[in-house]
């Protein structure tokens, strides 16, 4: 018997099951008004106006949409297509998830990006829509020239392969795709770098990766060894899942830069609402039902962040993350350093001192401004993470301790 991801965190945490109840409904609330009826497409944000002078926005008439997003738009068809399929048609513009991956992939031509590509494909795999063939085929053509990948797209092209291998014939490509993110890392670290290989990242940065770098990966080794026998991939899915739920802050957050050559936490500012609420816990729960370790625990404590972040607690600010009525999560809790100078006096102090803090500037900037803006993949993740169906725990897969 199998249940969802959310009714299976009613009989764990009742109130963080309250807690994630009410987020599904911010995202049902808020993505029909992300939604570009006359474009059929997502935008890339729903932001606060400049005019809002701070003011929460609670009925959202002082947010605003910003640019498209064909990726953000592929990643709300992911999610949405756990809904029942009225409720799919209000999300998207009327459309069924299966119709409006359909649009995507008309739109693939023209696309030129690898990630958009392989969302897209995943999407149409996942939908079981008749032009997953062509969806595949541009993904194949962007992904030709075996050159070196940033790892969130190499991952989400591993997912797409994986989600089409029942019904395509993509053995080929899907061990290409799998050698090169096993490939990526560093000597013995669990963690994946930021990019499969050089000549994608400034030499004085290429040690640092970010939390996407991790999950992802994870995400798409996991369900790979789903899709058939791959212990070599669960095994390196665990181990980075292991390590970024030992360096989880004591609130559960989860921390935004790593050094992936050691395994050790680089900045740990911004902590990103989409990490606590989705991408944490859609990674993780696929870790766990494709037979790895269980780390519900750090899932549970990632998500009670939501409600109250400590960070703006400590602050004395008493502003809300999550805005109901206008159907917005605010995006991150940051420093409000100028042009991100932490991350990047971090990042090049640890090049060559692994393990450097530079404490001064934790007593400095702070992390108590809020980014006040939601982009629809926030939603589409979230969907994804809660409403996707739950079997039994595995005896192989024993609760994490710590």
């Amino acid at each position: 018997m199998t249940t969802t991801r959310l009714a299976a965190l009613a009989g764990e945490d009742p109130p963080l099951h309250a807690l994630a109840e009410r987020l599904l409904s911010v995202a049902e609330t808020g993505l029909p008004a992300m939604y570009l009826a006359d474009q059929d497409v997502f935008v890339f944000t729903r932001a606060a106006r400049p005019e809002s002078g701070g003011r929460p926005a609670g009925d959202g008439r002082l947010l605003e949409n910003r640019g498209t997003s064909l990726r953000y738009s592929a990643i709300t068809a992911l999610g949405a297509r756990l809904l029942p399929a009225d409720r799919q048609r209000v999300v998207l513009g009327g459309h069924t998830a299966e119709e409006f991956t359909g649009l995507l992939v008309q739109r693939l031509p023209g696309v030129t990006n690898l990630g958009d590509a392989a969302l897209v494909a995943w999407a149409a795999a996942e939908t079981g829509h008749p032009k997953l063939a062509d969806a595949l085929g541009r993904v194949a053509a962007l992904d030709a020239d075996g050159g070196p990948r940033y790892t969130v797209e190499a991952a989400w092209v591993l997912s797409a392969l994986a989600a089409a291998r029942s019904t395509a014939d993509v053995e080929g490509p899907l061990a290409a795709a799998r050698d090169r993110l096993l490939r990526s890392r560093t000597g013995d670290s669990p963690l994946f770098p930021h990019a499969t290989g050089p000549g994608l990242v400034p030499w004085y940065r290429a040690h640092v990766s970010c939390f996407a770098d991790q999950t992802y990966p994870l995400q798409a080794l996991a369900r790979l060894h789903a899709s058939g026998d791959d212990p070599e991939a669960l095994a390196a899915a665990d181990a980075c899942g292991t390590r970024i739920c030992a360096l989880q802050g004591d609130a559960g957050q989860w921390w935004w830069h790593y050094d992936a050559r050691t395994g050790g936490v680089v900045e740990g500012y911004p902590v990103y609402s989409v990490h606590q609420h989705a991408m944490a816990p859609t990674a993780l729960f696929d870790l766990i039902e494709a037979g790895g370790s269980d780390h519900g625990a750090a899932v549970r404590r990632g998500l009670s962040w939501m409600a109250e972040p400590p960070e703006l607690a400590d602050a004395g600010r008493a502003e809300p993350m999550i805005l109901d009525d206008a159907g917005v999560t605010w995006r991150k809790v940051h420093r409000g350093d100028p042009a991100k100078a932490v991350r990047a006096a971090r990042g090049l102090a640890t090049r060559p001192l692994p393990g450097a803090r530079l404490g001064v500037l934790d007593r400095v900037y702070r992390p108590a401004a809020v980014d006040r803006e939601c982009r629809p993949y926030e939603f589409g993740w979230m969907l994804h993470a809660w409403l996707a169906p739950r079997p039994p725990a595995s005896p192989a897969a024993p609760e994490a301790r710590g």
